[in-house]
């Protein structure tokens, strides 16, 4: 399946143009001794002008014939190039950026890649519960590795460490893997999936 760039695409999000739009499908959560349930989750990846992506995931669980039964979760947050904000950039608060935006083009995109070849990014989301988790990783082509840099919990949250996150691009399907640190166990499996496009 050709990744489409659409023509109103802020610079810097180009790559992350082959995550945009929504996806659904089917995986496994578990954790230690937690056993493995099978979810459906919808996921969304939105341009809003802003130079970053909005990102939302709803997760329900399944029966054993693999029919939805409740709401399991979800989480929400925004995926971006990691760089030093200028002042052209929005925030802080409320703060708008400039019109024009810091990234004008390609060329200023490309004197972004690393020494791997990729793209440094910063992904930020929320979860019920009062957990918030900041990860650094990178994009190269149709692939992203994340890690946590640091996980916000409130005083009554679960306890939840660390985690890692894999995404990639596979024959067109979206698949994820998550594992955690969490509830005392080390870092471990903890949930994957393959998501279709469907619109």
């Amino acid at each position: 399946m050709p990744i489409e760039i659409p023509s109103d695409l802020m610079p810097e999000l180009v790559p992350f143009a082959w995550l945009l739009g929504t996806w659904e499908g089917d995986g496994f959560m578990g954790y230690g001794e937690v056993e493995q349930r099978p979810f459906r989750q919808r996921v969304t990846f939105e341009q809003n002008g802003l130079p970053f992506l909005d990102y939302r995931a709803q997760t329900t669980l399944l029966d054993e014939e693999g029919q939805p039964m409740r709401p399991a979760t979800v989480e929400q947050g925004f995926w971006q190039l990691d760089r030093t904000l200028e002042d052209g950039d929005v925030g802080p608060g409320m703060l708008p950026p400039d019109l024009v935006p810091v990234l004008q083009g390609a060329e200023d995109v490309e004197r972004m890649r690393n020494a791997d070849g990729g793209f440094d990014v910063l992904v930020t989301l929320t979860h019920p519960g009062g957990v918030a988790e900041l990860y650094a990783g990178q994009i190269k082509g149709p692939r992203i590795d994340l890690a946590t840099d640091a996980v916000i919990r409130a005083r009554g949250a679960k306890e939840y460490n660390s985690s890692t996150r894999m995404y990639g691009l596979v024959h067109g399907d979206l698949f994820w893997a998550w594992d955690m640190a969490a509830l005392g166990g080390p870092l471990a499996t903890h949930a994957s999936a393959q998501l279709r496009k469907i619109g």
